[in-house]
C-alpha cells in the first residue's frame, strides 16, 4: 500500500519589510595635520552598524571632515565616540587654521536620508547634545533645525569669534551652552544640529590674492545679498586664493550657478578658476543639474540616465 505524499504546507504571505531608516552624519574636527588623530578619530566613530561613506582633511584648513550614515541609534553611538576621541586628543589652545572652528569636534550636522523627518534628525540632536554634554562635559550649542534661539539657526553666528572669543565670552547670558558647563576647556565646544543635505565645495583660483577670494565669496553669499542659500568665504589654501562654499539647499542655487558666478567674478578681477574640489559627497541630481547646464540638455531627465532608467523599471 502506498504513502499518500504529504499534503503541501501553505506559504505564510510575504509581508512587505518597512523602508531602511538612515541618517546622515558629517562631523568636521579640527585636526587635518596628524593623521594618527585623525585615524584614531575614524576609527572611534565606526560603531557597529555605522558605515564610514567619505574622508577628507587638510592641511591649511587644519581640518578634517567624516561622512557617515547607518540607522539612528548606531549613527548616535559613533558620534558620541568620535567626539569624545577628539575631545582627548585635539587641544584649541594650541591649534592654528585657516577655517573657522569653535571645538575640537566643531561641528556634528544630521541630515535625513531615508524613512526619517528633519524634525526628528533634530530631535536626535538635541538627544546626543544632551549626552554630549552631561557624560563628557563639554559645552554644547544647537543650530540649525535643532536651535533653541533664532539666532543660533545659523552657525556662522554660533561661531562667530571662534574659540578665542568663546573663552572669553561664555559666561555672558548670550553665550550660555545649551548643555554643559560654561566654561572652556582645550577641547572647546561642539556645536550640534540638524539640516537637510549640504553641499560643500571649494573654488580655487589663478591667485595668491586671497583679497580677491574674500571680495568673491561676499559677493556671492547670500547674507551679502548674493545667491540664495549659498555660505562662501575666501582663503590662502595650498598657495592659492580658495572660495570656500556651502551651498546649503541645491534646488534653489544649482552648483553650476555658483561656478559661474564665481567664474565671471574672477575674470573682473583679472584671474581665473583654476580648479574646485568636493568635501565629502553630493547628491546625484546635483551632478545631473550641472552636467546637464554645460552640455547645453534643457529639460533634461534623471530617467535619461541609463542606471536610473533600469532601476526605475525595476521599481514597477
Amino acid at each position: 500500500m502506498s504513502v499518500p505524499p504529504p499534503m503541501p504546507q501553505p506559504v505564510p504571505p510575504t509581508m512587505p519589510s518597512s523602508p531602511q531608516v538612515i541618517v546622515e552624519a558629517v562631523p568636521n574636527f579640527s585636526e587635518g595635520r596628524r593623521v594618527e588623530v585623525v585615524d584614531a578619530i575614524a576609527d572611534a566613530i565606526q560603531a557597529p552598524g555605522v558605515h564610514l561613506l567619505d574622508r577628507s582633511s587638510d592641511w591649511d584648513h587644519n581640518r578634517s571632515v567624516l561622512t557617515v550614515a547607518g540607522a539612528p541609534e548606531a549613527v548616535m553611538e559613533g558620534l558620541f565616540r568620535a567626539v569624545r576621541a577628539a575631545a582627548l586628543l585635539i587641544n584649541l589652545f594650541e591649534h592654528r587654521g585657516a577655517h573657522p572652528r569653535l571645538g575640537a569636534a566643531d561641528v556634528v550636522p544630521l541630515a535625513p536620508i531615508q524613512g526619517i523627518t528633519l524634525a526628528e534628525c533634530a530631535a536626535l540632536a538635541t538627544a546626543l547634545g544632551r549626552r554630549i554634554g552631561e557624560e563628557l562635559g563639554l559645552p554644547v550649542y544647537l543650530y540649525e533645525a535643532a536651535a533653541t534661539r533664532p539666532e543660533r539657526r545659523n552657525l556662522t553666528d554660533v561661531r562667530r569669534g571662534e574659540f578665542e572669543r568663546l573663552v572669553q565670552e561664555i559666561h555672558l547670558p548670550g553665550r550660555a551652552p545649551d548643555f554643559g558647563p560654561a566654561q572652556v576647556g582645550p577641547a572647546g565646544a561642539v556645536v550640534v544640529g540638524a539640516r537637510p543635505f549640504l553641499i560643500a565645495y571649494n573654488i580655487y583660483l589663478r591667485t595668491t590674492d586671497v583679497g580677491i577670494a574674500k571680495a568673491i565669496a561676499k559677493a556671492i553669499r547670500e547674507s551679502s545679498g548674493g545667491l540664495p542659500a549659498v555660505k562662501a568665504i575666501g582663503l590662502l589654501v595650498n598657495g592659492r586664493a580658495q572660495v570656500s562654499i556651502n551651498l546649503v539647499d541645491f534646488t534653489r542655487t544649482p552648483l553650476h550657478v555658483v561656478m559661474d558666478a564665481v567664474t565671471e567674478l574672477a575674470a573682473q578681477a583679472g584671474t581665473a578658476v583654476e580648479r574646485s574640489e568636493l568635501i565629502g559627497l553630493i547628491p546625484q541630481d546635483a551632478m545631473l543639474q550641472a552636467a546637464a547646464h554645460y552640455l547645453k540638455l534643457p529639460g533634461f531627465n534623471r530617467l535619461r540616465v541609463v542606471e536610473n532608467a533600469v532601476q526605475a523599471a525595476g521599481s514597477e
